[in-house]
């Protein structure tokens, strides 16, 4: 991904909200074609698995979205590219209609990677004629339009997520974007040191003054115990260790269901690595990598994940002790290691911060915690089909918090939770620990 100043410049616009909404609306449909340039129509169009979906049924999705939301419900005579497309390209919208099955969506050879261009230039025309009188739309349009940039940022990091699981596949191991920056591959990451955080009765949650998704309402108050938390993330180096020390062979350390992921699936290492004759490598989005000892670890389940906490004598924070720690340490305004850096993978924590400083809490990997994905109390989903969009899997899935190398920038905030399920791993996971205090 070219990281240009206009790019640079681009990526700003999106989440900077003293810009108009058009403008923001503009820039984020510009940055999902930006993500897609470097890829073939032949990339675009296959998926590697079942939780991934092709680059081309993103890009075709995410205008489905302000089509079937937006203008065919608030743009009197808007004439819809096909109708065909309802049936494509809706994801989980029961009360949408039939919809494509998710794991067959690489199946999709039509329509063209041309012609999903054309549906999102004919949206995006429409979409611009709509916005030109902004000042005369009514509140829950501007919502829709709002809740749809952020919904296309969530697509704009898995349309990343999904590639590089596509050319991990691939026997010619391609580089969606050449490495042009110095690997540090015989750093050593830095020794853990443990932050203290005072116990009580905290408020968690967003505070509705801005944009938030439903799952982060409302706020409320959490019991809190005194703990530590370490002050990065964990590491390749220290997930070698793991490994060396036979983690991936101990049924002890592992939960039942872990243990039944290990086997079912011959995990011996985290996603994406490789051990060769030289010596461990990674595939990454530059491509086949030597793996950054200093590095954080990323690909690795909540099972995983767990079984390393217990292996170090730790535990996952919950995510109301992230929270709390994050609004302490004012994480939101510590420099984070987004898509906006360029850098496209996570990169060890800083030697010269403060040694109280609690790092890489909003960039690098999205952290695991031990909290399952419920609702909070008082929650209740919105009306619609919007009310689909997160409270029907608040159930059997593991919050992550935090953001990624790949986040699209201003997406995330502390109060934000992303959830997968516990086996899933594609993503840019990791893991940060905690302990009683």
């Amino acid at each position: 991904m070219p990281a240009s100043p206009e790019d640079s410049a681009q990526r700003h616009r999106i989440s900077d909200t003293s810009v108009s909404l058009g403008e923001r609306l503009h820039a984020s449909r510009e940055l999902s074609l930006t993500l897609a340039r470097p890829l073939t129509d032949e990339d675009q169009t296959v998926q590697a698995m079942d939780d991934a979906s092709p680059t081309k049924w993103h890009l075709a999705h995410t205008t489905w979205f302000y089509e079937a939301f937006v203008l065919r419900n608030h743009m009197p005579g808007y004439q819809p590219f096909s109708d065909r497309f309802e049936y494509c390209f809706n994801s989980y919208y029961e009360t949408q209609g039939p919809r494509h099955p998710r794991a067959h969506r690489g199946l999709l050879t039509r329509p063209s990677a041309e012609e999903v261009r054309r549906y999102r230039s004919h949206v995006d025309e429409a979409l611009m004629g709509l916005m030109s009188d902004e000042g005369s739309l009514a509140p829950e349009v501007k919502e829709l339009i709002e809740l749809g940039i952020n919904h296309e940022q969530q697509h704009q990091e898995l349309l990343l997520t999904d590639i590089l699981s596509l050319f991990a596949a691939q026997p010619l191991r391609p580089a969606y974007q050449p490495l042009t920056l110095v690997t540090e591959a015989n750093s050593l990451a830095s020794e853990t040191r443990w932050i203290s955080f005072e116990g009580g009765i905290k408020e968690v949650g967003h505070d509705g003054q801005s944009f938030s998704y439903d799952n982060e309402l409302p706020r409320h108050d959490e019991l809190i115990r005194p703990f530590k938390l370490a002050h990065r993330c964990v590491s390749n180096s220290e997930w070698l260790e793991f490994i060396e020390d036979g983690g991936y062979v101990n049924p002890l350390l592992w939960l039942a269901d872990g243990w039944g992921a290990v086997k079912s699936n011959g995990w011996q290492a985290p996603g994406y690595w490789e051990e060769t004759a030289d010596g461990w490598r990674q595939m990454t989005l530059h491509g086949l990598v030597p793996l950054n000892p200093a590095a954080p670890v990323s690909h690795v389940s909540y099972y995983e994940a767990d079984a390393f906490a217990r292996w170090a004598g730790k535990r996952l924070p919950s995510e109301f002790e992230w929270e709390h720690a994050a609004q302490t340490t004012d994480a939101a305004n510590n420099p984070a290691n987004t898509l906006g850096s360029g850098t496209l993978r996570p990169c060890p924590a800083s030697a010269d911060a403060p040694v109280d400083r609690v790092q890489q809490m909003m960039g690098d990997v999205w952290e695991w915690t031990g909290s399952a994905y419920l609702p909070y109390p008082g929650y209740r989903p919105p009306p619609g089909a919007v009310g689909e969009y997160n409270g029907k899997f608040m159930c059997s899935q593991h919050v992550l918090r935090g953001a990624s190398c790949v986040t699209p920038d201003g997406h995330s905030r502390i109060t934000y939770r992303n959830f997968f399920y516990p086996h899933q791993r594609w993503q840019f996971m990791g893991l940060r620990l905690a302990e009683d205090a």
